[in-house]
């Protein structure tokens, strides 16, 4: 059998600044700017097009797609599964955030539509969302993760098994975001602990990631699963970085800049070293 891939996040995070993906985002209108300024950032360049007479082709130019259900629409599914069926046949990775998936039925059926006609290469949500998308269905809430799907300590095995079982279940590497980030391709596990509770008082973070994620697998073919566990890591590590930025009359606005100065300034050696996982 071949070797497994070692797994250096910091020379992940080289290729991405020096291959500067163009990535296509059909995403919720609360956090697209968020999503294009942390694409930008991170060194890769953002293109926005949910019309369903352009998502295609503008697809077609790119090096990844980034697909989220935050704020759904009729005519933004079918944007969506026309993306996603280009991107397929082009071989470009592809990430699917389920935002609030089992908020409503419209939100059910739309998520999965679109895991019945594309092959996501990431799925990453919080556990609840993910549990809205698979087949047991044990706990379907919004945006928020129920507080009974808070990965802890604790529970880290037990959600592991879970994510592993939904990856294979879905053909996809799961990225379950939380206290803990868990991601896996139904086979080795990442659990990743950079990241700050902080994080979660700003609205964007998740949908940044998948952003980030995107971005990653583009300029690294091959290897995504490290990809994914690399920009998880990124986006935690920068979200700790922010934290001890923050002065006395900072808040929540403050450090959501800070995050996206963090990730504009972080290097390889710093994730290198700042990486904080342990692989299962």
């Amino acid at each position: 059998m071949p070797d497994k891939p070692v797994f250096r996040p910091g020379i992940m995070l080289e290729n991405l600044h020096q291959k500067s993906p163009l990535i296509h985002n059909i995403t919720n209108y609360v956090t697209a700017n968020d999503c294009a300024n942390i694409l930008l950032a991170c060194g890769a360049s953002p293109i926005m097009a949910d019309d369903p007479l352009e998502a295609a082709d503008i697809t077609g130019l790119c090096q990844g797609l980034h697909l989220n259900l935050g704020t759904p629409s009729q005519s933004r599914i079918s944007s969506m599964l026309s993306a996603g069926k280009r991107a397929a046949r082009l071989g470009i990775p592809i990430v699917f955030d389920p935002v609030g998936a089992g908020a409503s039925p419209f939100r059910i059926r739309a998520a999965g539509e679109l895991l019945k006609e594309i092959r996501f290469t990431v799925i990453r949500g919080n556990l609840s969302e993910i549990r809205a998308l698979s087949k047991d269905r044990q706990q379907e809430k919004g945006v928020d993760a129920a507080p009974s799907d808070k990965i802890t300590e604790e529970n880290l095995e037990q959600a592991a098994a879970f994510a592993r079982q939904f990856a294979r279940q879905a053909e996809t590497i799961a990225v379950i975001t939380g206290a803990i980030d868990i991601v896996t391709d139904g086979i080795r596990t990442f659990c990743i602990r950079n990241g700050h509770p902080m994080m979660n008082r700003v609205t964007g973070t998740g949908c940044q990631l998948s952003a980030l994620t995107c971005a990653f697998l583009a300029a690294n073919p091959g290897q995504p699963l490290e990809a994914a566990a690399a920009a998880a890591a990124a986006m935690g590590l920068c979200g700790e970085i922010a934290h001890k930025r923050l002065g006395s009359l900072d808040g929540s606005g403050s450090y959501r800049t800070y995050i996206m100065d963090a990730v504009y300034h972080l290097t390889p050696d710093q994730l290198e070293k700042g990486g904080n996982y342990e692989i299962r």
